[in-house]
């Protein structure tokens, strides 16, 4: 039998690409493979920062894959590396204009590296000549790849969660972290979701979660009392038990009831705890989106120009009563709708001075990743670094047709896909 014949052009690249994921460590399958592959003088991941202002890069320089992996912080400043995470489109910068911990001389492109939506970071790579447009579309085939590359060898190392980190993380900030979903944000065809925390400087036990399947978007928005380890603990059985009841069917009502009785039962062994939350569950088919409020701040509908709280019956906080039930809302979302969730560190202390619907209407443009981006740096903006609670927000853009392809290039959706965020 004759073996098979070796692979060619773009499905040789990306061949040469996985074999080198699979058998390298997990930087050199980042950063080594992709340079040799393509010719560049040097390959660099520019990881999306946890805080959401800046880039941090990690860096090999091509030959030498011996070497330690260098990482630099880039702070956003509204240059070109900020504008193409925000922008999702791939940039070519001469040598004149070359990022900070460039090499001199060469031409740099810069390419997202998204999934989803979610934008991991930007691929870097540094060339001897102006590239065209064929090496370019192969760069930003690769950048898209390597996002799946990423989110695969995370799994076996701390290297790229490390190099998120431009702060230290407290131990309650580890905890609370573990408790969100590995994806801050989802693309569908018929909706695009995006979430994000910005936490007290002593963890306030804020959370959000969501789970797509076939048929229906999950999602919830925690806050549990108190600060700090206790808050964070809190949290992880609020937030463990919703979504073990989720992962078994349970309706929202039945994932409430549970997560009540979870937080009662911990607390008649100790001291009385709770959380309060909100819990949804959206028919991808009709956009028909049904709520359980458990004595949570209500949300907000962006329709057309028009903003508002979306009045839910008020139900109580989890934990607190045996006999609380939970009654559940329903609410019809229109094709070009915005819902928006808070938490109340986005409404109580010094950040009440934001007029958070006057906010929500003016990003209504923005991407939700964006806008996310957007009412956190409001909250910093007013109550500064230091936060007395944690600020969390979840967007949800409902825009119909469920079953119809996303419009996309290289893992972001086009439509809305940000701009300098403004």
């Amino acid at each position: 039998m004759e073996p098979a014949a070796a692979p060619r052009g773009l499905g040789a690249a990306f061949a040469r690409i996985l074999d080198s994921a699979e058998n390298a460590s997990p930087v050199e399958a980042v950063t080594r493979g992709l340079g040799a592959l393509l010719g560049a003088s040097r390959v660099s991941l520019l990881i999306a920062d946890l805080s959401g202002r800046a880039l941090v890069r990690l860096v090999h320089d091509v030959p030498d894959a011996a070497g330690d992996v260098a990482t630099e912080v880039l702070p956003f400043d509204g240059g070109p590396g900020e504008e193409t995470l925000r922008t999702q489109t791939v940039r070519v910068l001469a040598p004149d204009e070359a990022l900070p911990g460039s090499p001199t001389g060469q031409w740099t492109v810069l390419a997202p590296v998204t999934e989803r939506g979610e934008a991991l970071g930007l691929l870097e790579m540094s060339l001897p000549d102006e590239p065209g447009p064929a090496v370019l579309a192969e760069i930003s085939r690769t950048a898209h790849l390597l996002g799946f590359v990423v989110i695969a060898n995370r799994r076996h190392t701390d290297l790229f969660e490390w190099g998120q980190r431009s702060t230290r993380f407290s131990l309650p900030a580890e905890i609370q972290r573990r408790l969100l979903p590995a994806s801050f944000t989802c693309e569908a065809g018929s909706f695009t979701l995006s979430a994000w925390l910005e936490p007290a400087a002593t963890i306030g036990g804020d959370t959000f979660d969501y789970s797509l399947d076939r048929e229906a978007l999950h999602l919830s928005l925690t806050d549990a009392m108190g600060h700090g380890v206790a808050s964070a603990l809190i949290a992880t059985l609020c937030v463990g038990s919703l979504r073990n009841t989720r992962r078994q069917g349970a309706t929202l009502p039945e994932q409430a009831l549970a997560a009540n009785r979870a937080l009662l039962d911990q607390g008649r062994e100790h001291e009385p705890i709770f959380a309060t939350g909100l819990l949804g569950r959206m028919d991808l088919e009709t956009g028909a989106l049904a709520l359980v409020n458990a004595g949570h701040q209500m949300p907000y509908l962006l329709r057309g120009d028009e903003v508002a709280s979306v009045a839910l019956p008020p139900g109580l906080p989890l934990g607190l009563f045996a006999e609380a039930t939970y009654p559940v809302a329903d609410l019809k979302l229109e094709p070009g709708d915005r819902l928006v969730f808070v938490t109340d560190g986005m409404l109580e202390r010094d950040a009440a001075g934001i007029d958070l619907e006057t906010e929500i209407r003016n990003s209504g443009h923005l991407h939700p990743r964006e806008t996310t981006r957007r009412l956190a740096d409001k909250v910093l903006e007013l109550a500064g670094s230091a936060l007395q609670d944690d600020a969390t927000m979840l967007v949800l853009d409902w825009h119909g047709h469920h079953g119809r392809d996303r419009d996309t290039v290289a893992g972001a959706g086009l439509t809305q896909a940000g701009g300098a965020g403004g």
